[in-house]
């Protein structure tokens, strides 16, 4: 079995350069043209044209594109399968975003064991651009995230929203607020661009953070103002180290469940949209909401 081969034509698709895919998979470009060759002559077809303006697949190349991202992911899935441990039937791997491993991560947990209660679980926190990546290759079977990127292979499903909201160490009115000890928030692709339309004098602050957790971290050690998980904010004002920023609108981050359309209509992932659902008291999309005070990824 050569699956770099596919791996390597499937890289070239993206990014239409011998050059570049050498570069990303470590190895010389000879090597990349030596496997495109070596799957050229199996197929009996020519897969690419090169030229001076670059690489482009050729009919035959964009016709075997769909079956080649079918063989990466079933070899991936297969080898899940032989390479499974213990006596449990299968292992359902799971990426979770970061910011949505908290205190109710466990009731998660228990809902997914209740429902497949002969599965094995994997759990990995990540971010969504990850995420979207191991779920295309079969190295995950469904992913929460807050960013989906589409793409053929994925089909992806609205659950609900969290919320984040602006708290400080040293003022209570957003007009208060210090450039100079402001953490600008990186939660998603998204929230930049609300946050940029909601304080346009605070996009140039000169720290930002991508993960709750350490945006909680950061104001208990050295103080300032940010936007946190509202469930981060009873703790932070309970000890007094923060208290809320009175006049700043909320941020909120819709959540997404993915899954490989090959997956889409199986019972198991059926039953673990289901639990997500529950899970997040969230049956169909929300309501439209003013602009500058939601997200959408």
């Amino acid at each position: 079995m050569q699956i770099e081969l596919i791996e390597t034509f499937l890289d070239l698709c993206e990014t239409r350069s011998f050059n570049r895919t050498a570069e990303r998979l470590g190895v010389t470009q000879s090597t990349v043209s030596g496997r495109i060759s070596a799957l050229e002559k199996a197929l009996g077809q020519k897969l690419f044209d090169r030229s001076r303006s670059g690489t482009q697949p050729t009919l035959q190349g964009l016709r075997f594109e769909p079956h080649a991202r079918g063989l990466r992911h079933g070899w991936t899935e297969a080898r899940h399968a032989v390479g499974d441990a213990g006596s449990r039937p299968a292992t359902i791997r799971i990426g979770i975003q970061h910011d949505l491993v908290n205190a109710h991560f466990s009731d998660l947990i228990a809902a997914f064991r209740a429902s497949l209660p002969e599965t094995a679980f994997f759990f990995e926190a990540d971010y969504s651009a990850q995420m979207c990546a191991d779920l295309t290759t079969g190295k995950e079977d469904l992913a929460i995230l807050f960013s989906p990127r589409f793409h053929p292979d994925l089909y992806f499903e609205t659950l609900g929203e969290v919320t984040y909201v602006m708290v400080s160490t040293e003022v209570e009115r957003l007009e208060e607020v210090r450039r100079d000890t402001y953490i600008l928030p990186h939660f998603s692709d998204a929230i930049p661009h609300a946050h940029a339309a909601l304080h346009p004098t605070l996009v140039d602050a000169s720290l930002s953070i991508g993960q709750n957790a350490a945006m909680v971290a950061l104001l208990r050690s050295m103080g300032g103002t940010a936007y946190v998980m509202q469930g981060s904010v009873a703790d932070l004002t309970a000890d007094l180290t923060c208290r809320l920023v009175l006049d700043a609108p909320p941020i909120t981050q819709t959540v997404f469940a993915g899954v490989n359309q090959r997956f889409r209509h199986r019972p198991v992932h059926r039953r673990l949209l289901a639990c997500l659902r529950d899970h997040f008291a969230f049956a169909r999309p929300p309501e439209p909401r003013r602009p500058a005070r939601g997200v959408r990824a």
